[in-house]
């Protein structure tokens, strides 16, 4: 287990940092409401060079990003608003859990037992309004 403190102000080196950590590129990010997942996401896609600024896929469910040159970076899920495992099957979730690529999953909790084998869970923890704690731990089932 690693933790990272940040800010706003240095959250683009908290990205990289956690980059670096990570052993997997499936990164399933937990914390409350509003804690900051989604802007972290943002920060990770930009270290990782992306083409384009990762949004929320709260309505979508999924967002799809390339790297710069064209090729697929990864996907972006946030199932907040799922009701049952079965929606997320019904996405095709298995497809898209089975890629190489990096893989960004807001609210994981909602689909834990369709989560693969090994991922790297951060929790995302508020200590004030400006600053956050990250908790990075690897799992292997």
């Amino acid at each position: 287990m690693q933790k990272i403190f940040y800010t706003l102000e240095n959250i683009e080196e908290a990205a990289k940092s956690l980059i670096a950590i990570s052993q997997t590129r499936f990164l399933c990010f937990y914390g409350d409401m509003g804690a900051g997942k989604t802007t972290l996401i943002k920060a990770v896609v930009s270290q990782l060079e992306g083409s384009e600024q990762a949004s929320s896929p709260t309505f979508s469910i999924v967002n799809e990003y390339q790297y710069q040159n064209g090729k697929l970076l990864g996907f972006h899920f946030d199932f907040y608003r799922l009701e049952s495992e079965s929606e997320a099957l019904d996405l095709g979730i298995e497809d898209y859990f089975s890629q190489s690529s990096w893989l960004f999953v807001e609210w994981a909790n909602k689909v834990e037992s369709l989560l693969p084998l090994s991922y790297t869970k951060i929790s995302v923890n508020t200590i004030n309004n400006l600053s956050r704690e990250l908790i990075i731990e690897e799992v292997k089932l």
